[in-house]
């Protein structure tokens, strides 16, 4: 079967649309947290039929990335092309439903798509910086319709970014995948593992960014509730993973409600 087929072009495109209206949430327009990997992977996913490899992608790149906030001149990885990259990969490249397997190695692709992203997103934020002095209105010329222009102009090219990187990515991932399913048994459970172990590298990133040195109740709950559920109910690894970042995001939120309160007493 072949990788690009019509079908899978015009899903490439979809995707590219979609992400780059999504992506638009992020800084440029909205900021309504649709761009969040927790919401923009299970949206994406449902689109493509899949809504539950999008949930799983989101929840670990969700807790991996989360206390990565573009402030200033600081520009974060884009965990929203991610995510959307991810779920996308995962599930044009298994044909309909993803297994875990293909699922830990799109997580574990994204890796490379970091330098990527913040390069071009410097890149695009330099040239929107400009759009300051074209906004300048000519002697005569009405404000309001200069500043619009450039307003646009600055929300079209965050659009365009994303769009291209999509294009130029899925191909190379649904390639990837390709290859990936062609290796042996050892290393689809070895990325089996790897997805099931990702959550705690999460847990493990927004403990070291917040500095706990004492043991954190929503936290601690969180895992003994999970653990609970999965030896007692047996339940899926699904439901243990969204137990587990529901307490880990209440956690933080905590934290950060208590580190403002000091700040402002």
């Amino acid at each position: 079967m072949a990788i690009l087929d019509s079908k899978t072009l015009f899903d490439i495109i979809l995707v590219a649309l979609a992400g780059g209206l999504i992506g638009l949430d992020k800084t440029a327009a909205g900021q309504f947290m649709i761009s969040q990997p927790i919401v923009a992977g299970p949206l994406m996913g449902w689109m493509l039929g899949d809504a539950a490899t999008g949930l799983i992608i989101g929840i670990v790149l969700e807790l991996i990335w989360v206390m990565d906030i573009p402030i200033g001149t600081f520009v974060p990885a884009d965990s929203t092309l991610a995510a959307v990259w991810a779920t996308a990969v995962a599930v044009l490249g298994s044909g309909g439903k993803a297994q875990l397997p293909a699922i830990g190695f799109c997580i574990l692709l994204t890796v490379a798509l970091v330098p990527i992203t913040m390069w071009v997103e410097t890149y695009i934020r330099k040239w929107n910086s400009r759009l300051a002095a074209a906004a300048e209105p000519a002697p005569g010329e009405h404000a309001g319709r200069r500043l619009s222009r450039a307003h646009l102009s600055g929300i079209a090219g965050f659009f365009v970014k994303s769009f291209v990187l999509y294009l130029v990515l899925l191909p190379l991932g649904l390639i990837a995948v390709h290859l990936f399913s062609g290796l042996p048994a050892g290393f689809q459970g070895a990325m089996s593992l790897f997805v099931k172990l990702l959550p705690l590298l999460g847990i493990a990133s927004a403990m070291r960014r917040l500095s706990i040195r004492t043991t954190d109740g929503f936290l601690l709950i969180g895992f003994v509730t999970a653990a609970a559920i999965g030896l007692a109910l047996r339940a899926n690894f699904l439901l243990v993973m969204l137990v587990a970042a529901t307490a880990t995001w209440v956690g933080v939120k905590y934290r950060e409600g208590r580190s403002q309160e000091h700040k402002d007493a």
